[in-house]
């Protein structure tokens, strides 16, 4: 498409002589301009990817892909038979039955704070990893008898807890009396302390003995729920499919992890799409610097352009010298911003660290954004899109000033030489 000649004079424009600085120095801040923009988009969107993946797995991890509750209020008696045939079906790969309730956490500090209290069995705890693989301190191995918790690093650090201290668990729901109801209340040893990922989990969810939660809320020889965990997520809707019968006549509901976090799910997509379009804006804008400095190559080299009409050149020909001129710099800016995206994605963790201690301050509050660090993860689709971007906005950009230095009139051109 491009000959020798074409390449030939275009290489000749591209390197600046003496006065001719200004406008290869314009088509530098251009070039720079697009490497940033791709390079800030790039990891832009791969930090939003990141976030929804993590978030997913993580909450995946935590709560199972299938969830079957109790009704408000009520319970779920017999379930071992129930969990036995759920485990039979061969795309599940555990189901572990839950005691949750809602309860005031309070230490012996004086500090508060609500919470949710997770009775599970000690088997259980130790194949849910993302709990029983990030034990910070403590051992699971103590997570037995009627007076064990287990409590999430960032609990037992705002709190101040350390293995063996006393955590107090009230629960709302107590024994009436003639003067109302009164809370229970229950002392519990730590005995572990887990870093679930999540703020959320690391701060509102405790785990106690499932015997010992069945004794704290009343619920003997039952639980409030069941979890089940595939070995492919998306087939709840064969899975679901095989639970309608088993869950007939009982007073349940089941729902998948699809419904479960659309909303953070949906948000998370919201926030990507709209941080694509407004970073796009620099990549646009960085184009139109292009054009500028395209249109002052073309005027510069207005009496070249004669003398190569003259000499035989065709206007293609002239129109191509410039798409080439304009197109290095586009392509050259993109694959520059490409490559810094991509070394910032993978070295995005150490950079944070980096700017947080020489600041002092943090960059990534995980109390607003749930997770404790920012996602390393490239998407290598988002990747390609931006790279198309840049790509399609720079060489859109070099068509106008090429199409001017083609329509150059030679005899007007060289009228005032």
């Amino acid at each position: 498409m491009f000959g020798p000649f074409e390449r030939m004079v275009a290489g000749r424009y591209l390197r600046a002589r003496k006065g001719e600085r200004f406008v290869s120095i314009i088509a530098i801040f251009s070039l720079v301009g697009i490497a940033l923009g791709v390079a800030t988009l790039i990891v832009v969107t791969s930090v939003m990817s990141g976030f929804q993946a993590e978030l997913v797995t993580r909450i995946l991890g935590l709560n199972g892909h299938i969830t079957i509750d109790a009704y408000a209020g009520r319970k779920l008696d017999d379930y071992q038979p129930l969990v036995t045939r759920i485990r039979a079906i061969p795309q599940v790969a555990s189901a572990t039955p839950v005691l949750d309730g809602q309860a005031l956490l309070s230490t012996q500090a004086g500090g508060a704070r609500g919470g949710l209290v997770r009775g599970i069995s000690l088997d259980d705890l130790r194949a849910l990893h993302p709990i029983s693989d990030h034990i910070v301190a403590g051992s699971l191995t103590n997570f037995t008898g009627d007076d064990a918790i287990v409590v999430g690093v960032g609990l037992a650090t705002t709190y101040r807890l350390r293995i063996g201290d006393p955590l107090t668990v009230i629960s709302p729901e107590g024994a009436a009396t003639a003067f109302g109801t009164i809370p229970r209340v229950r002392a519990y040893k730590v005995v572990a302390v887990f870093d679930a990922g999540l703020n959320d989990y690391n701060t509102g969810v405790v785990f106690l003995p499932l015997p010992a939660a069945q004794v704290f809320f009343q619920k003997p020889a039952a639980v409030t729920g069941i979890e089940i965990r595939l070995h492919d997520p998306d087939q709840v809707d064969a899975v679901g499919r095989e639970l309608t019968p088993l869950l007939q006549g009982r007073p349940v509901y089941a729902r998948d992890w699809r419904h479960a976090n659309d909303t953070i799910i949906g948000v998370l997509q919201v926030q990507k799409d709209t941080m694509f379009i407004v970073l796009g804006m620099i990549v646009l804008v960085a184009a139109f610097n292009v054009v500028s400095s395209l249109i002052m190559l073309v005027k510069d080299k207005r009496a070249d352009i004669a003398v190569l009409r003259t000499l035989g050149a065709g206007s293609f020909s002239v129109m191509r010298i410039f798409l080439m001129c304009g197109a290095f710099v586009g392509v050259t800016g993109t694959l520059i911003g490409t490559l810094i995206g991509v070394v910032f994605c993978h070295n995005i963790v150490a950079i944070q660290h980096f700017v947080e201690h020489i600041t002092g301050g943090r960059v990534f509050d995980a109390s607003v954004f749930m997770l404790t660090e920012l996602p390393n993860t490239i998407d290598w689709a988002d990747v390609a899109e931006v790279v198309a971007l840049g790509l399609i906005l720079s060489l859109l950009a070099t068509l106008y000033p090429s199409w001017r230095a083609a329509r150059t009139d030679p005899v007007e051109a060289l009228r005032h030489e």
